[in-house]
């Protein structure tokens, strides 16, 4: 405990919710609909990721009138637009103030405990006493970089890092990890002249729009949002997914003739040389049939419901593979190929090391059942696969805050009773 924690006077709170993003903004606004006392700490802004830990021309990856709340529209933009990151977080501050959340920011949480029949909060103004305590703080916590490369000569930093193309050193980009991030990065640069090596791994690449519907709507209609838990081993399976540039399918082939070089998962680094998994033709095969299920399962329903949508055969015509796919480059000297910079959009991990409570998993992952942890009182939101694959979206936040917000005013009943 340092000083100032020492000296400030104790506050006490019902409930407290650590981290103002989507998830915790949305836990606040069901709270207070059921008339629980709380307050919600933010280490900086309201949805701060979304303004400094984006890219700069980075869009929302579905349309305007699906990621949002629903009790609120993006009203400036068209429902069928992709709202940039900036929007985005300007929404969540103008629905905080709008319905007078609890909302403190600049305030960071350095540590949870367990105290009493309750918890005690260690913070940047002071320590707080709270009977429960939800932990907002997303699934973006960690940036995971690899090391691999040791070259001091080249760039290395995370998508969440990467802002624009002018920002770079000249030269070739290895972009690594070909998910939305990835992807949409790799093409960014490719459309600002430069030379680009993508690193495909597994991954999945829904459709954008089908028979005049984007896959949001389809998924709903076919009820992959409320799938409990994925399917096993594609845990780690990333989606290639884009917003950008009005929206569209997310195809490698369409990567491929803009220029951008693809090769396999990123391997070993030797002497200068950077190898590469024999997988990338596989990866995306795989992709491919992860696109056709959709179409099929979409046209399926369309079929058993009486849809009246237009047909469109040619979502199933594809580009011919690149060469690099049918003669795969295995390694790539990295001075010689003239690849300067190294964009890992690998991911995150989870850090709940500030949490000193016994409630997570030999992997650092949190142990409870829809959010609702193992440790009475104390509550998890806004984290991949929480409840279900839609938990970690604007839409699913608002959900899981609902049911959350339920369950800590049922206990509050339950107490007086």
């Amino acid at each position: 405990m340092n000083s100032q924690e020492s000296e400030a006077p104790m506050e006490t709170i019902h409930t407290l919710v650590i981290g103002a993003g989507q998830a915790g903004v949305a836990t606040s606004a069901h709270l207070s609909k059921a008339g629980v006392p709380h307050l919600v700490l933010e280490r900086a802004r309201i949805a701060e990721r979304w303004r400094s830990e984006r890219w700069d021309s980075l869009v929302a990856n579905g349309p305007a009138w699906h990621d949002r709340f629903p009790d609120a529209t993006f009203k400036d933009i068209d429902p069928e637009a992709f709202a940039g990151k900036d929007r985005v977080a300007d929404y969540f501050e103008t629905f905080a103030q709008a319905r007078a959340l609890p909302v403190r920011t600049g305030v960071t949480v350095t540590a949870l405990e367990q105290h009493g029949s309750g918890f005690r909060a260690s913070t940047s103004d002071g320590m707080i006493e709270a009977r429960n305590v939800v932990v907002a703080t997303g699934p973006f916590q960690k940036p995971v970089i690899p090391a691999v490369v040791t070259d001091p000569g080249i760039t290395q930093l995370h998508s969440n890092a990467y802002r624009n193309p002018e920002a770079l050193p000249e030269g070739a980009v290895l972009v690594v990890g070909a998910g939305s991030s990835g992807a949409q990065i790799a093409e960014e640069l490719a459309r600002a002249g430069r030379r680009v090596i993508l690193s495909v791994g597994p991954h999945d690449r829904p459709p954008r729009r089908y028979r005049g519907q984007d896959f949001v709507w389809w998924l709903g209609k076919l009820g992959k949002w409320d799938m409990k838990a994925p399917t096993p081993g594609t845990e780690h399976v990333t989606i290639a997914v884009s917003g950008a540039y009005g929206g569209h399918t997310m195809d490698f082939r369409r990567l491929a003739a803009l220029g951008v070089t693809l090769v396999g998962r990123a391997g070993d680094y030797r002497e200068g040389t950077l190898h590469f998994a024999p997988d990338l033709a596989r990866n995306i095969e795989n992709g491919d049939r992860n696109y056709l299920s959709v179409l099929d399962e979409a046209d399926a329903y369309a079929l058993a419901h009486g849809l009246d949508l237009p047909d469109e055969p040619e979502a199933r015509v594809f580009l011919p593979l690149p060469p690099s796919v049918t003669d795969p480059i295995l390694s790539l000297d990295l001075q010689a190929e003239g690849i300067r910079t190294i964009i890992w959009a690998t991911g995150f991990q989870l850090d709940f090391g500030w949490i000193k409570i016994d409630a997570f998993d030999a992997r650092g992952r949190p142990r409870h059942v829809d959010g609702v942890a193992e440790v009475p009182g104390l509550y998890f939101i806004g984290l991949p696969w929480l409840s279900c694959r839609g938990s970690a979206f604007i839409w699913g936040a608002w959900r899981d805050a609902e049911r959350l917000a339920q369950v800590i005013a049922a206990q509050d009943s339950a107490q007086v009773g």
